[in-house]
């Protein structure tokens, strides 16, 4: 995969702009469990209350709290609310709010850092709490017991319309400091949540007192965070999709590049490297392989970034919400990343199986489909069937054992997920019962471990997918880094610019690549414009090998080819293949309409060049019978045009190049003997002024060509016209009465 990485690294502001709107979307998405937490624990359990700390409180309230504080606490708090008398310019601001409060001094919270609210807090809340307990206490003496040793007197015996905080601020300062030192030690028995919601309802019992709608006030708590939640999940919403688009953009980008590179290089390559490859394997790699790569470049950008912040992120706020429940975390993390590394371990063979499979499957298809007469004829309908559910039956059976492994993860993860969830229950309704947490805070607790669960899911994922996707990465990494083995020379020559297309092969020897020995051994001749020069000899004697060394589709083992006295090897390949003109053993079309076929060669050729080349093809009449004339479609391949009508039109599109080199390989081997006669007449006259090599079987198609080289098993045993080699060469005669009379051959 990191050798595909240039192909993304063109991408990188795209990929920056996703991240960054990841970073967004997760830390919205962990926000939101938070937001739930603050609606139930401050908006229902707390009736709208945010903090322990009143915003103001009545001069009777703060006098009282100040009895139950050091002297450093009351300096502290009395520095932090500033005094409002009746007679204030803002004061009927303040009775607004405040209503009950009317004629009586308050006093206001000014405004404070989170530092000093953080040190007022605890000191403010728990002498607050005291002041509310003894109130109750007042009301209801008999419920005040417990306070008594702490007091250092029984409530209960206190004389009837006696104030209790003017009997506390008349106390001694050894006893009120001891007082004092006993209250704390009561504090210290409690937790820090049972503590904030007491000191909250401490508050919620002042605001009350002073006139303030509390249920207006937990009414607009709630909906206002709520809305702040609908803002939070639109601005999610939107990231999200936008990180898709992104995310598909660049997969789909570097699915585009990976396949036009693929392209070009295999266009680049010569047969050997098809050879090497297959037919069948390129077009998996150049499909199935760079779709895998797009699907997880896509899923890279979307999770691998994600997954982690919000499992991070996730751990973070959970421990924060509640730190004793971290070994259910722990637990949880532990059981996914051992799944995880079960299905991974398992699956990653069958992956690198897979692709090949497929390559094989694709192989039987494309044969049975261009072989289709051939098996029909032959009645091979049930072997190929077999041979088929073979490679089907094999790459079946990898992908359900695949399938199977990730059927039997998502029931795992969902148990395990289940699982934790009623754990967090079990455990957190505990501390809550305990004062430990509250109920919003398990609530939080249990969506962040749920989150934390579904990044390991999508880590899971990415490790399950990226198996495959690493082994389609090297296939397709093999194809780029494959060099192909005709190259240009870094500074190639030139033609002369009178080009004459004078063709010499010079000691020619050539074996195929990992051949042990040549098939071809010390070819020499010389080719003239305006001359024709034919091949004939037994099957497999070298001839159509002879005529693709021109083109450079192979490079020779030994001596050299040059055209006009340059060695072909030295000219680029662009230029050496423009000035030829070629019709190969097996007439190719290609999926268009005729005209297109034929400019394949001459896009500039004009209406009269196509006519000219249509009839020198002998291709006029059955174009004409077609209702669209020059744009008839042909299927891919030319299915839908018979053996000899793909001859001729490919012969056609040769001769629209109006190339001064010709080469025809065998390409009259479909045509009956009449048209056959004809081309060659019409085909004389055209090509009078170039070099022209005809490969061909029958000795009627070459017998009034210039020269003509008789090969056989790889060697030139023969070269002149026919006459001459009718009475000199007795391969060349015994081919030649094997097909024709005495009478046709003189």
């Amino acid at each position: 995969m990191l050798k595909l990485f240039p192909y993304i690294k063109k991408y990188y502001l795209m990929i920056l702009a996703a991240i960054v709107l990841l970073f967004v979307q997760a830390n919205v998405d962990l926000t939101l469990p938070d937001y739930l937490s603050r609606i139930v624990n401050i908006g229902i359990q707390q009736g709208g209350v945010e903090s322990e700390i009143p915003s103001a409180m009545r001069a009777s309230t703060f006098e009282r709290v100040l009895l139950f504080l050091s002297p450093e606490e009351t300096e502290i708090v009395t520095a932090a609310y500033q005094l409002v008398e009746p007679t204030a310019s803002d004061y009927a601001q303040y009775l607004e709010q405040y209503p009950l409060a009317a004629g009586q001094v308050l006093y206001v919270l000014q405004v404070l850092d989170q530092n000093q609210l953080e040190t007022l807090s605890p000191i403010v809340s728990r002498a607050l709490i005291t002041v509310s307990f003894l109130e109750q206490a007042t009301a209801n003496p008999e419920n005040a017991a417990a306070m008594a040793e702490n007091l250092g007197f029984d409530i209960s015996q206190l004389p009837a319309g006696m104030d209790l905080f003017a009997v506390l601020g008349n106390l001694p300062a050894q006893q009120r400091t001891q007082m004092l030192s006993g209250i704390q030690d009561q504090f210290e028995t409690l937790g820090e949540s049972m503590i904030s919601q007491m000191g909250i309802a401490a508050v919620k019992t002042e605001y009350e007192a002073m006139g303030v709608n509390t249920d207006s006030m937990q009414t607009g708590y709630i909906l206002r965070t709520g809305g702040w939640m609908l803002v939070l999940t639109l601005i999610s919403v939107i990231a999200t999709i936008m990180v898709g688009f992104l995310s598909a953009r660049v997969a789909a980008g570097v699915a585009r590049d990976l396949r036009d590179s693929v392209f070009v290089r295999v266009t680049n390559f010569a047969k050997a490297e098809i050879e090497k490859f297959s037919t069948a394997s390129l077009i998996t790699r150049s499909t199935n392989d760079i779709t895998q790569i797009q699907m997880v470049t896509m899923m890279i950008i979307r999770m691998v970034f994600f997954a982690p912040i919000m499992g991070i992120g996730g751990i973070i706020r959970a421990l924060d919400k509640a730190p004793s429940m971290w070994w259910i975390i722990a637990g949880m993390v532990v059981l996914l990343i051992v799944v995880v590394a079960i299905a991974f371990t398992i699956t990653l063979p069958k992956f690198k199986i897979i692709q090949t499979l497929i390559d094989n499957l694709n192989r039987v298809v494309r044969e049975n489909l261009s072989g289709m007469m051939v098996v029909r004829a032959f009645n091979r309908q049930d072997f190929e069937e077999k041979r088929f559910d073979k490679a089907n039956l094999e790459l079946t059976g990898n992908m359900l054992f695949v399938s199977r492994v990730m059927v039997i993860i998502m029931p795992i993860m969902m148990f395990l997920m289940s699982s934790v969830s009623i754990l967090v229950v079990w455990v957190g309704s505990h501390q809550v019962a305990q004062a430990q947490i509250q109920v919003g805070d398990m609530m939080a607790f249990i969506q962040y471990t749920m989150q934390i669960f579904f990044a390991f899911m999508m880590m899971a994922m990415m490790f399950i997918m990226l198996p495959r996707a690493s082994a389609s990465a090297e296939r397709i990494v093999e194809v780029l880094e494959t060099e192909p083995s005709i190259l240009d020379q870094p500074e190639p020559k030139h033609f002369p610019e009178t080009f004459r297309g004078v063709v010499e092969f010079r000691n020619v020897s050539f074996h195929y690549p990992d051949a042990e020995e040549d098939i071809l051994h010390d070819i020499s001749f010389k080719a003239c414009p305006g001359e024709t020069t034919a091949f004939i000899g037994t099957t497999g004697s070298g001839k159509s090998t002879i005529v693709n060394l021109i083109p450079r589709f192979f490079d020779v083992t030994n001596g050299a080819i040059l055209i006009d006295g340059v060695d072909i090897r030295e000219i680029s390949q662009h230029e050496l293949r423009s000035k030829i003109g070629y019709v190969p053993q097996r007439s190719n079309l290609f999926t268009g309409t005729i005209e297109s076929n034929l400019r394949l060669g001459n896009e500039e050729a004009s209406p009269e060049e196509l006519r000219v080349a249509i009839e020198i093809a002998q291709a006029t009449e059955f174009i004409k019978e077609r209702d669209d004339g020059l744009q008839a479609e042909i299927s891919q391949g030319g299915t839908n045009v018979s053996g000899g009508q793909r001859q001729r039109l490919a012969i056609a599109r040769a001769l629209a190049k109006k190339a001064p080199i010709n080469i025809f390989d065998d390409s009259f081997s479909a045509l009956d003997y009449k048209t056959d006669a004809a081309l060659r007449r019409a085909l004389r006259k055209y090509v009078a002024d170039s070099v022209v090599f005809i490969v061909s079987q029958r000795v009627g198609t070459i017998k009034s060509a210039d020269q003509i080289i008789v090969m056989d098993e790889g060697r030139m045993v023969g070269k002149g016209p026919h006459k001459q080699l009718m009475e000199t060469n007795e391969v060349y005669r015994d081919i030649a009465l094997s097909q024709l009379s005495q009478e046709e051959l003189a």
